[in-house]
């Protein structure tokens, strides 16, 4: 009997008619990994692992992120029972179509929220809105369920909360360019030009500049009143916690520059870390140079500095010192992300240009191709907002925000050459 309705559904299938095992897709979307708050305030307070909760405010809104890979009906339901105080209506909108749904908690609810079309494929936003209430919050809610034809192809969404998921998923993908550089160099100094256009400065965004093997220099919006210069170089003892190194595995600080903060960090690996408090401005050109050399007992030495149009000369950040290493620059690349998960769902970039490494003997080679990569947020197809490749003649990263075109991973670009190779007397360096 049951091969019968096996043979049933494939025929009816291949007549092109609606089978029940066509239309069976259904999709758990937990709004703990999918959806923003519009104050953009701080995790935990109405968005938590378990969803809209403490929802108090009828001036906040929510907003659910997936992406569709084909156009077609999405009928939206709750699949949890959601903790109601009182009589409430919240209104869920798709494409400007809303839907008035009412909740009492003296009365049973079935679930169904409504059925919308969407047309084409890409990100489908679900807003969700308090209109009334007779109790002291709206309604809390942990899951959506989605199933309809346009649900049927694959869907991108952050899954579940495994590996901490719902944290990364919210900040979206980090975006990379893996520098190609040339063999047998021994790479001494590391430069890079950096531009955040007006208007993508976005709080929470790093804009990582001079990435190396040991480290990373860059930099990041931190509040609306403080940015950071940031330079970091992980210890060779693998930890997240920077108490638990060795003595012999510290990185030691040589030098720092004036008004620069030094200390350890942790939790992405650990090591030595130092910032400058500076406000850096959008639209305006920033240059980062690196130096690394290694030493006598396996011991090398980074130093960084900042050039900003604003005092037109260069600054050092800081020098460390890395233990059990004994090497040149090597592995350059550059990325952004978001560090705010309440920031994931505004889009940023920034344009990187005229690269350029100098080996031991003083010759400059200029760095003219770049692979694009995403992070495992992107990997595991959870974000698909992620771009990379060629603007204006310089290599440009963009993530978050949920906007269509993405890049597709692990392809390289070439930008034309600049021909302008940094005019820097290393002597004169602070």
């Amino acid at each position: 009997m049951k091969s019968l309705k096996l043979v049933t559904l494939i025929v009816l299938s291949a007549m092109g008619l609606k089978t029940y095992a066509q239309n069976a897709t259904t999709i758990t979307l937990p709004l703990g990994g999918n959806a923003y708050s519009s104050l953009h305030q701080d995790a935990g307070r109405t968005l938590s692992n378990r969803g809209i909760v403490n929802w108090s405010d009828q001036k906040e809104y929510f907003t659910v992120y997936f992406r569709v890979s084909k156009p077609g009906t999405i009928m939206v339901s709750l699949s949890d029972k959601p903790l109601i105080d009182g009589q409430s209506t919240l209104e869920f909108s798709i494409n400007n179509q809303p839907k008035k749904i009412n909740f009492d908690d003296s009365k049973a609810f079935d679930g169904k929220i409504g059925e919308w079309t969407v047309k084409d494929t890409g990100y489908v936003a679900l807003s969700i809105k308090g209109i009334s209430k007779s109790g002291s919050k709206f309604p809390s809610i942990q899951n959506l369920a989605l199933t309809g034809t346009a649900i049927e192809g694959k869907t991108a969404y952050v899954k579940n909360n495994e590996g901490n998921f719902f944290h990364w998923g919210r900040r979206g993908p980090s975006v990379h360019l893996n520098y190609q550089q040339p063999e047998n160099l021994n790479a001494e100094w590391y430069y890079n030009e950096v531009t955040v256009p007006k208007g993508e400065d976005i709080l929470g965004s790093y804009f990582m500049a001079n990435g190396f093997g040991e480290g990373y220099f860059g930099m990041q919006v931190n509040s609306p009143t403080e940015r950071h210069i940031l330079f970091s170089v992980w210890s060779p003892f693998n930890t997240d916690d920077p108490k638990s190194i060795p003595e012999s595995h510290k990185i030691k600080m040589l030098k720092k520059g004036d008004n620069v903060h030094t200390g350890e960090f942790g939790n992405e690996g650990s090591g030595g870390q130092s910032y400058l408090n500076y406000m850096w401005k959008a639209g305006n050109t920033y240059k980062f140079l690196l130096h690394g050399v290694p030493g006598k007992d396996s011991l090398t030495t980074y130093t960084a500095y900042f050039f900003a149009p604003e005092s037109n000369k260069w600054q050092l950040i800081a020098s460390f010192t890395r233990p059990q290493t004994k090497t040149y620059l090597k592995r350059f690349h550059s990325f952004l992300e978001n560090f705010s998960p309440v920031q994931g769902d505004l889009s940023r970039k920034v344009l990187f240009d005229n690269q350029w490494i100098c080996d031991d003997k003083g010759t400059w080679t200029e760095l003219k191709s770049a692979r694009f990569t995403t992070d495992n947020t992107g990997a595991k197809g959870y974000r698909l907002d992620y771009q990379g490749g060629i603007d204006k003649g310089a290599f440009y990263l963009k993530n978050g925000g949920f906007f269509n075109d993405y890049t597709t991973p692990r392809k390289i670009f070439t930008r034309t050459s600049t021909g302008k190779k940094p005019e820097i007397d290393f002597s004169k360096l602070p």
